[in-house]
């Protein structure tokens, strides 16, 4: 599912967008704001949590360097996305991006996602002919370019869009 064209990773960033809102669509600010268990986040935490990395991962995409980057390689972009949606292993959020109760309900959180994820989309737009270029790095998964960096930054949404549903399937017992 790697980006074969500039112009597709601008649909996985749709289609992501659209996934992840489906998985708090119909939410009422308690069930957003309900625990399913200690230690485990809520879903406006998760909402929060994915808004800050999405605009974190932005930022640092408008200042990646343009030489250096990794070649475009349509199969490490596929394993890139499967791998970063993947619930199998638990990964620790970087004290950073941790919630911090930043949006008081989750109307509030899902605008600011919005809002981040539409500055996202803009950007895949306007540097379509450049995104391939851009290098940046992440801890986990090394030496990346821009578009490499929106395939993270999609996995990222749908994995906690899964997170999401696990929780709501726990309030509903």
């Amino acid at each position: 599912m790697g980006p074969e064209s500039r112009t597709e990773i601008v649909q996985i960033l749709k289609d992501g967008r659209q996934e992840f809102l489906k998985s708090v669509s119909g939410l009422s600010e308690s069930e957003a704001q309900a625990h399913p268990q200690a230690g485990r986040w809520s879903v406006l935490e998760c909402v929060e949590h994915v808004t800050s990395v999405e605009e974190r991962f932005l930022g640092r995409l408008q200042k990646a360097a343009r030489e250096g980057a990794p070649p475009m390689d349509t199969q490490k972009e596929t394993e890139l996305l499967a791998r970063v949606k993947n619930r199998a292993g638990r990964a620790e959020a970087p004290e950073a991006v941790r919630p911090v109760g930043r949006f008081q309900t989750l109307g509030e959180a899902v605008a600011q996602f919005e809002a981040a994820r539409a500055r996202t989309i803009a950007f895949a737009e306007e540097q379509k002919a450049n995104l391939y270029s851009m290098a940046e790095s992440h801890p986990r998964f090394g030496n990346l370019n821009g578009v490499d960096m929106l395939i993270l930054m999609t996995g990222h949404a749908l994995r906690h869009s899964e997170q999401i549903q696990e929780v709501r399937a726990e309030l509903a017992k």
